[in-house]
């Protein structure tokens, strides 16, 4: 996108942007994180016996409710603080989900149900706290984090997110007819209109091209299941419903109004749960300055301040202390939404606060909500594969954002080359303890991060003449 193209107030932070244009802007960032932002909460749930048609079926739909209440609090937090919470940049929170394989984890070495689900709770609440004292902490630890780090780091989230937008479109791997040519061609559809809209048109239209093609993907989904079947039988001989076709039955049964409850979980407090996530929460810090690094980059072509990382920090430890009282797992920064700010150059706060405002609003009416939620996966797909590419070409904006020296090459190619190899073929660690795999097994963020942060402390500084 040219300097030209970047005048409008949709480009600046601190923009005034009139209510029609924030709107779509608002929107797409919400229709980027929507889903990823219940999955782990279905997944954790799930594990735990809590999932639909168990006792505890109501409990959870009550969790994904507050879900989207809390992202979107805590979103507004970030954007426009409260004192020292929040570092003022143009980062949509949610639930993470780098935390799935520790609390997988735990529940499996507690035996499952809400008693499990109880000391996720705590450790969260213990966590978040414990993060946010990092975040304070962060200026004198800073040294640590130069470009090349938080680029690599940057870098391994996006590698990390490219096989999930894939996924999705595909229809996702959970599905019967994953890979399917209706799949594949619903995605390809709506990324064909996101490119042709983001660069054959200008104004509100180029700037709401996700949001364009999301909605095309839903009017064309619905044509499909016109003139298509929209059910298909496994090779056992059982009948399902293919992915892309839309469940307008979630829609007109759920409530209109609801209101979400305090304490759905009571915490329980044990040590299994406690040691393994405050590991992780230092993972997550890493990766939102990360986050931050990649978005002030990709977004603002600039290096993120030591406050604005600070801040962001704090909020993601507050946030997840805060979401852990309304039953809700970790509250950190979303990626996907980096690879969206990354794509589009738009980081108007008002643009992004009123998709906070419309994700308080899915929280507080559910039929909104679910209106979003049978977005089929090969939509969501076409959007992500662009987004998330968007985020490697942050993470190497800020890798090269100063000369590369032979120590910069070498801190960035063991940082992916050992980590995030390790990350993605966790089978390599299948001999040593459980707790290290689930911490560097999970993804290549965690080990590329490590990697990067002790090379560059171990490495001697390249002289400059």
């Amino acid at each position: 996108m040219n300097q030209v193209e970047n005048k409008g107030a949709e480009y600046d932070f601190y923009g005034k942007l009139p209510l029609k244009k924030a709107i779509p802007l608002g929107l797409q960032h919400v229709l980027a994180m929507f889903v990823g932002n219940l999955t782990p909460l279905l997944i954790i749930t799930g594990a735990c016996g809590m999932g639909v048609g168990s006792e505890f079926a109501d409990l959870q739909v009550s969790l994904l409710q507050n879900a989207m209440l809390v992202a979107g609090i805590v979103t507004l937090v970030q954007l426009y603080s409260i004192g020292p919470i929040g570092g003022k940049v143009p980062i949509i929170m949610g639930t993470s989900s780098g935390f799935i394989g520790v609390f997988n984890s735990v529940t499996q070495v507690m035996g499952g149900g809400v008693l499990a689900y109880g000391a996720i709770m705590c450790a969260s609440i213990i966590g978040g706290l414990f993060e946010s004292v990092l975040g304070f902490m962060l200026k004198p630890l800073r040294k640590f984090f130069p470009a090349v780090v938080t680029g690599t780091v940057v870098l391994s989230i996006g590698l990390s997110l490219i096989a999930v937008g894939v996924n999705s479109f595909g229809g996702g791997n959970a599905a019967n007819d994953f890979g399917s040519v209706e799949n594949l061609c619903l995605g390809a559809i709506v990324l064909i209109v996101i490119v042709a809209f983001k660069h054959g048109t200008k104004g509100i239209t180029s700037a709401s091209s996700i949001l364009i093609g999301i909605i095309v993907g839903y009017i064309v989904a619905a044509i499909m299941a016109v003139f298509l079947p929209t059910t298909g039988v496994t090779a056992e001989g059982v009948e399902f419903t293919k992915a892309w076709v839309l469940n307008w039955d979630k829609v007109a049964q759920a409530d209109w109004f609801a209101v979400p409850k305090l304490l759905p979980v009571k915490p329980v407090f044990d040590l299994r749960a406690v040691i393994p996530v405050l590991i992780m929460f230092v993972v997550t810090a890493v990766e939102t300055v990360g986050d931050i690094s990649g978005v002030m980059e990709g977004g603002m072509d600039r290096e993120a301040t030591d406050t604005e990382l600070s801040g962001g920090v704090i909020c993601d430890g507050i946030g997840s202390s805060f979401a852990a009282l309304l039953g809700v797992l970790p509250n950190t920064s979303f990626s996907q939404n980096v690879g969206l700010v990354a794509m589009t150059k738009i980081v108007n706060r008002f643009a992004l606060a009123v998709g906070a405002v419309f994700l308080i609003l899915c929280g507080l009416f559910p039929k909104l909500a679910a209106l979003i939620s049978i977005m089929p996966q090969s939509v969501l797909g076409g959007a992500a594969v662009m987004m998330f590419s968007s985020i490697v070409v942050s993470g190497i904006q800020l890798i090269t954002k100063d000369p590369l020296d032979t120590r910069s090459i070498t801190i960035v190619s063991v940082a992916l080359g050992l980590g995030y190899g390790i990350g993605s073929n966790s089978g390599v660690l299948s001999h040593l303890p459980d707790t290290i795999q689930l911490i560097f097994g999970g993804s290549g963020i965690v080990p590329a991060a490590l990697v990067a942060i002790i090379f560059n402390i171990v490495l001697p500084k390249t002289e400059k003449n």
